[in-house]
């Protein structure tokens, strides 16, 4: 056999490629939730904090890590399960087949607000070789094709298609295949790769959608990636096999139940309390959010609440980050949370943000929103460094040179890993952050997050553009915009923050010292207006004119932050934080990082630094200097501290 290499075939298949595929009609995946979010397509940001990063995703970070994919095999192996190529499986990990399908998706993010013809024929030509890769019947997980002899970890063995499901990640690989594809559809309005995933979906239909196989995912993601072919393809039996797999976790009748690991331990709508795995977690709770909303399940509905609750009040990190432990990438106990040893995982903080959006849209209480904003402005950016091509792993609150807490034992950030989830993760997430600004509801027009910005939908059966002028998160003052095309009435649903009314998160996990004598203002048209409140949200109902302005000021005090007396790791210590941005001090800044403690009477400046580390606002005392938390270990490996012990004298 010929064996070609990668770049020869990518550079065939890109100009073999016929464009027939390509639909004229806008897809709208409306869904079943009682709000629907305004999509990221339909929102044009033009911030100071928000454009460059994901400028940086599309320039550098997708660029640099489809290259490191053909580098470390990734490519070659779909060439290889097809004939095209020989040799063994290239690649340690049963999943990475997910690492092309996500960054697809982080491209055709890209691709939808930036066209990129270059772009466009490259991933169309990495489709050509997944197609290569897939079996006649749709089957779809290159290492199991090649040989299934093969037993890509030690801790699953080798078996043909199916065997050893816990561990063998087929059904992962099916998920991000689905959600990859979707996002391409939507994108380009292409149907080459949505074919394909289709292709494997009707077999996994096949094969687990009879009622006598009672296996489920042992990493979930497939559920919520059926229920976005679902709401293209409208394929009924797509949403119940999503439910299915559910149903079926902690069956103990038909079979042995699995470990508390990938929750498998009970029934889902019996479980109250987050435990394993935080990653399969939350993609888990994701698709158990959909499910409540799209069957109108309350029996769903209140598991999912009842895990919410347990996650925000006893398992959430200051930075929104979820998942304690080192061992198994997992929730600890209840009010367990290390600092020096968190774990962490980026992919966890970016499926966190992808559930309390779902939360959201199921509830409509700001309160999720809070958690997702933490999660987004901390946990999620501080995977990645700030020219986008190193990587953290886990994000730990504390870095003392001695403890090797990155993947692959680092003390920095790396430019990838043998499992390489978060890189490619974050490739997808970044170009979605402008979808989760706006969202609607018949006559309700919801304003969740501070970005600069403009969009336009429909409400009252009016067109309504609306845009933000704001310098957030340093600057707390905002003015919105809004634009009716005739005189109409709705009401904007204007979040007000927890943490600019003396509630850091929901619940008492972490609480503020100093007590803001200030509280968000609101002007409408130069006015101080009063304002209903309802869920979190100041309801401005009105009649909406042309030209209306909102003026909207949010105190940005530097506050002190302790934990739940519960939290014995934080026990005697103090954070700060600054409106949604959670403080760390570095020791490049502060040579005496050991020393330094926090006591009542300090006194705190925030000052905006533009050359320093692609310009942050600092928070300054006679004693130190503070950065944010998502941009530590820029500047080299040093000791970081988020927690500082609480002087008392």
């Amino acid at each position: 056999m010929k064996i070609l290499s990668l770049s020869s075939i990518i550079l065939m298949v890109a100009f073999s490629l016929s464009c027939s595929d390509k639909i004229d009609k806008e897809i709208v995946n409306k869904g079943a939730y009682p709000i629907q979010g305004v999509p990221f397509s339909k929102v044009q940001i033009n911030d100071n904090f928000w454009l460059p990063k994901i400028e940086t995703n599309r320039t550098a970070t997708i660029p640099a890590s489809f290259e490191k994919c053909e580098e470390m095999g990734r490519m070659d192996n779909f060439l290889i399960a097809g004939g095209k190529m020989d040799g063994p499986v290239k690649g340690a990990m049963p999943f990475d087949d997910t690492d092309v399908y996500k960054i697809i998706e982080g491209a055709s993010y890209s691709m939808t607000t930036i066209p990129d013809p270059k772009l466009d024929a490259y991933v169309d030509s990495i489709i050509q070789l997944i197609q290569i890769g897939q079996e006649e019947d749709g089957y779809l997980t290159t290492y199991k094709t090649i040989d299934s002899t093969y037993a890509p970890a030690q801790w699953c063995p080798a078996g043909g298609r199916w065997a050893n499901l816990t561990c063998s990640h087929e059904l992962y690989n099916s998920g991000h295949l689905f959600e990859a594809a979707a996002a391409h559809y939507n994108a380009t309005g292409k149907t080459n790769f949505l074919d394909l995933a289709t292709k494997n979906a009707d077999l996994l239909v096949k094969v687990f959608g009879s009622e006598d196989n009672y296996q489920v995912p042992g990493h979930q993601i497939v559920e919520t990636g059926l229920i976005k072919l679902y709401q293209i393809t409208k394929k009924q039996e797509y949403l119940d096999l999503a439910k299915h797999f559910l149903d079926l976790r902690g069956d103990s009748i038909h079979r042995t139940i699995g470990e508390p690991y990938n929750q498998d331990h009970f029934p889902v709508v019996q479980q109250k309390e987050a435990v394993g795995h935080a990653v399969r977690a939350a993609y888990m709770y994701a698709g158990m959010t959909d499910v409540a909303a799209l069957f109108q399940d309350s029996s769903y509905q209140q598991a999912i609440d009842n895990i919410w609750e347990n996650v925000v009040y006893k398992k959430l990190y200051l930075t929104g980050g979820i998942g304690a432990l080192h061992q198994g990438e997992a929730f600890g106990e209840n009010y367990e949370l290390p600092n020096l040893t968190a774990y962490n995982e980026t992919c966890a903080a970016i499926a966190n943000v992808y559930w309390n959006y779902r939360m959201f849209l199921l509830h409509g209480d700001s309160k999720y929103i809070d958690v997702l904003e933490r999660s987004l402005y901390n946990g999620v950016i501080s995977g990645v460094g700030l020219e986008g091509t190193t990587f953290f792993y886990p994000n730990p609150l504390e870095c003392d040179m001695h403890y090797h807490f990155n993947s692959g034992g680092s003390l920095t950030r790396e430019p990838w890993f043998d499992c390489s989830c978060c890189p490619s993760n974050l490739c997808r997430f970044m170009p979605s952050v402008p979808g989760y600004i706006y969202a609607t509801n018949a006559e309700k027009l919801y304003v969740n997050l501070f970005i600069q910005s403009e969009t336009e939908t429909e409400l009252n059966n009016s067109k309504v553009s609306i845009s933000q002028t704001s310098n957030y998160p340093w600057d707390g003052n905002i003015k919105i915009q809004v634009h009716p095309q005739k005189e109409t009435q709705f009401a904007v649903y204007l979040r007000i923050p927890g943490w600019a009314t003396d509630q850091p998160v929901p619940g008492d996990l972490y609480r503020y010292l100093n007590h803001s004598d200030e509280n968000p203002v609101i002007k409408i048209n130069g006015e101080t207006v009063e304002v209903k409140k309802e869920n979190g949200y100041a309801v401005l109902n009105r009649t909406w004119r042309e030209n209306d302005v909102v003026e909207y000021s949010l105190p940005m005090q530097v506050h002190q932050i302790i934990a739940n007396e519960n939290v014995k790791e934080d026990a005697g210590l103090v954070a700060l934080e600054r409106g949604p941005i959670v403080y760390c001090m570095e020791e490049v800044d502060n040579p005496e990082i050991d020393l330094l403690t926090i006591d009542g009477e300090t006194d705190f400046s925030a000052i905006y630094e533009p050359n320093l580390l692609n310009g942050v606002e600092v928070i300054k005392t006679t004693e130190f200097s503070a950065i944010p938390y998502y941009a530590w270990n820029n500047r080299g490996a040093n000791k970081m501290k988020v927690w500082l012990p609480r002087n008392n004298n």
